[in-house]
């Protein structure tokens, strides 16, 4: 699971020879980017090459930070061509864009370097009818592309939905058509994004871009399935994944929808429990819809939830949606946050009880000495009238500070 830049599949032979044609008509460098702006074919340089053009080469795609000034000029929400500005702290000169396009659904984006932004009639003219065979193109090896990950999205979605026999024949299906082969251990993991219809498609092709590159691995094989906002990341390993790999497989998948979507999108990731065997898949999925929902109500996740690391909030996340509300927060626990210095005493319970009542491992935590900890202990008890002797009552309060952390201002973001 290294982390690595995840390129775009390399163009097909047919469209490789429409972009050397129109470079040597031009005598300009000239590319093909994915919609998220990832190489896919790209002529031979004529003097015009520049630090980012070169970079790409070397490493199949552009660096994050190219990247992403290329799509904050909107390009792909262009209907026609125009010019990017070159930017001399990327190492990047000035690009004439075109869109292009097949039945309103951007396929991709030609590039041509141009340092001077002057472009003759005649170039103009080549450009526009390179750009039609190129859409042409792409879009029928986008039909056959479709048509695999659907096969693909709809293996896994029954690998791990709820239907029995959907999930054996599955199963079945999966190893008849070589897409699956045989190994010990599972895990799922889910990513989900907060979107509109506008963004939505863009979604679906950052989140194969940030995906595929999971899918064979040296340790794992697996499927995608892309659903809307959401997307599935099912692996087959011969060894459990040491927590190290799947948190840096997680960190580096949410740094490339960082790269490639709009902040407003707030990915979140959701790790599944680790299983044997591939009947275990559906399990792994829903532990990892609830990892995804701490990772959207808890700030301190960073966007990333892991079932393993959840302890007791893997219970309370299972509540339903319209349950989780202040409502559950117990009624002592409200008394004492709406209390004079409740805020302190609220932190100074929740380290007491995080420390399973020891008294000076609180006290040093705090900072405080240990009178001034007995001094609010006692207030503690006073306000919510429970006892912090009392087993059951350190539960009631600790369950409800745990409720708590799910309600933050956030949370009602829906999953």
């Amino acid at each position: 699971m290294t982390a690595r830049l995840q390129r775009a599949r390399p163009g097909s032979p047919e469209l490789q020879a429409l972009v050397d044609e129109l470079a040597e008509r031009l005598g300009r460098s000239v590319a093909v980017d994915d919609p998220l702006v990832r190489m896919v074919c790209t002529s031979r340089h004529f003097g015009d090459e520049d630090p980012v053009r070169i970079g790409t080469l070397l490493q199949g795609r552009a660096d994050n930070a190219a990247i992403r000034y290329v799509l904050a000029q909107g390009v792909t929400r262009w209907t026609r061509p125009g010019f990017i500005d070159g930017r001399d702290d990327l190492g990047l000169l000035p690009r004439y864009v075109v869109p292009l396009r097949e039945r309103g659904h951007l396929l991709g984006l030609l590039l041509v370097v141009v340092p001077e932004k002057t472009l003759g009639e005649q170039e103009i003219h080549a450009i526009t009818r390179a750009a039609e065979a190129m859409s042409a193109q792409m879009y029928g090896e986008q039909i056959t592309a479709d048509t695999r990950k659907t096969e693909e999205r709809d293996l896994a979605l029954a690998l791990v939905g709820p239907d029995v026999a959907a999930r054996t024949a599955a199963r079945r299906r999966g190893t008849e058509t070589a897409l699956l082969g045989p190994a010990e251990h599972v895990l799922v993991t889910v990513v989900r994004l907060a979107c509109g219809p506008e963004l939505l498609r863009r979604s679906e092709a950052a989140l194969w871009a940030a995906l595929e590159g999971y899918r064979q691995t040296r340790s794992a094989q697996g499927l995608v399935a892309i659903d809307k906002e959401r997307a599935i990341l099912l692996q087959l390993r011969d060894r459990p994944p040491h927590p190290d790999e799947v948190a840096a497989q997680s960190a580096h998948i949410l740094d490339e929808l960082r790269t490639f979507l709009d902040p407003s999108v707030a990915p979140v990731i959701g790790v599944g429990g680790r299983h044997t065997g591939l009947d275990d898949a559906w399990t792994s999925y829903e532990q990892a819809l609830v990892a995804a929902r701490a990772a959207r109500r808890l700030p301190a996740l960073n966007q990333i939830g892991d079932w393993e690391l959840l302890g007791e909030l893997a219970v309370l996340l299972q509540l339903p949606e319209h349950a989780l509300t202040p409502s559950l927060v117990p009624k002592p626990l409200r008394t004492l946050t709406e209390a004079h210095g409740g805020d302190r005493l609220r932190d100074t319970l929740r380290c007491f009880l995080e420390h399973a009542g020891s008294i000076p491992k609180t006290a040093q935590t705090l900072g405080i000495h240990r009178t001034s900890l007995y001094y609010r202990l006692r207030q503690i008890q006073e306000i919510t009238g429970l006892d912090l002797d009392d087993g059951a009552h350190r539960l009631t309060l600790h369950l409800g500070l745990r409720i708590g952390e799910l309600l933050a201002p956030d949370a009602d973001r829906a999953l």
